[in-house]
């Protein structure tokens, strides 16, 4: 009996070794697979627009290149997750996606620092303004506006312009016209210039057009291309040396699922994020307004180019937008015309 008994004692302990080994190795290989990650990027644009094909899909194919292919990506463009554009800044949040670009602005108020970029008649280029909006953001946006995700890019689009149905040459000729404008500080702009504003986002800007709900729109060049909005409308109105408007952009990882990234990989994310990806993104931005609008051209569209008197006009016109944005922002106890000192400055500096 005693025999029977030890040889059992023999048998549940060989047994419970086994388990633990068993377990370690799971747990080993558990780890490992912890140190590989997919993540989903969602947006809204269509996957072959300029700022998805030149700038995101380049994003993650460096990331899954420099971490060995450990990090991964599933990229839905089109808002092909679900729901609307300017959810995507809660989808990042709430974790439905890993990683969103999108416009503050499609969340009207929400991020009021950010709006100093999109005052009337505030950038000379894309590249220079997404650097100083990279530097504003970490001086005064990151711990409030964006404190709810990882900053990975600040950016904006090169020179906003008006597309139209009929000419627009002087303020005069905007009274009435329904425009589109894709925030809320750039309806404001609409409003000052006599305008009746009509906000909406990017994809909804071709069936608005033809249905004649709206007469014009403010997009820079590159997107009119992917959206087809030349084919919609012939008159297109340049501000050249000064451009009217631009809008400004995020690419926001969910807060959680950086941290819980061992270091090596948040390191490879580090290494592509920040003030020079920013830069180059408002750059790639920019570079793609060339063939879009070589596409108006082919078109036999009129293309408008004001002179630098009659932009004073429209400059003069607009100057409320900027007066009203800076009252409201001292109403929220945030000193409106130092952040736009600032934003200028930054915009004007060597390199800029």
């Amino acid at each position: 009996m005693t025999t029977i008994f030890s040889t059992v004692a023999i048998l549940k302990s060989t047994a419970l070794g086994l388990g633990a080994a068993a377990l370690g190795l799971a747990l080993s290989v558990g780890g490992a697979a912890a140190q590989e990650v997919t993540l989903k990027l969602h947006q809204f644009l269509p996957a072959q627009a300029p700022v998805p094909a030149g700038v995101l899909v380049p994003w993650m194919e460096a990331i899954e290149k420099e971490s060995d292919g450990r990090i991964k990506f599933e990229h839905y463009p089109a808002m092909q997750l679900g729901g609307k554009p300017g959810e995507l800044y809660d989808q990042v949040v709430d974790g439905v996606a890993d990683v969103v670009w999108t416009l503050p602005g499609y969340t009207p108020g929400r991020f009021p620092r950010s709006e100093v970029f999109e005052l009337p008649f505030m950038i000379k280029d894309a590249e220079g303004a997404s650097r100083a909006f990279w530097k504003l953001g970490e001086e005064h946006m990151f711990d409030t506006d964006f404190k709810d995700v990882k900053i990975i890019g600040l950016w904006t689009h090169g020179p906003g312009l008006i597309h139209s149905v009929k000419p627009i040459t002087t303020v005069a000729d905007l009274k009435g016209v329904k425009l589109r404008a894709p925030t809320r500080v750039t309806n404001m702009m609409a409003t000052s210039l006599g305008a009746t504003p009509v906000g909406m986002p990017v994809p909804a800007v071709p069936e608005a057009l033809s249905k004649g709900v709206i007469d014009a729109t403010i997009l820079p060049w590159e997107v009119t291309a992917s959206i087809k909005s030349s084919e919609l409308v012939k008159n297109h109105t340049e501000f050249p040396g000064a451009p009217l408007y631009t809008a400004t952009f995020i690419l926001a990882m969910n807060k959680d699922v950086y941290e819980g990234l061992p270091a090596d990989l948040k390191a490879v994310i580090d290494a592509n994020s920040g003030i020079d990806f920013s830069a180059e993104a408002g750059r790639v931005s920019q570079a793609a307004d060339g063939g879009a609008r070589q596409l108006a051209v082919n078109l036999g569209n009129n293309i408008i180019e004001l002179t630098p008197e009659q932009i004073a006009e429209w400059k003069t016109a607009a100057q409320p937008t900027i007066d009203t944005w800076v009252k409201e922002m001292s109403a929220k106890g945030i000193d409106g015309q130092a952040l736009l000192d600032e934003a200028r400055a930054a915009i004007a500096a060597p390199g800029n």
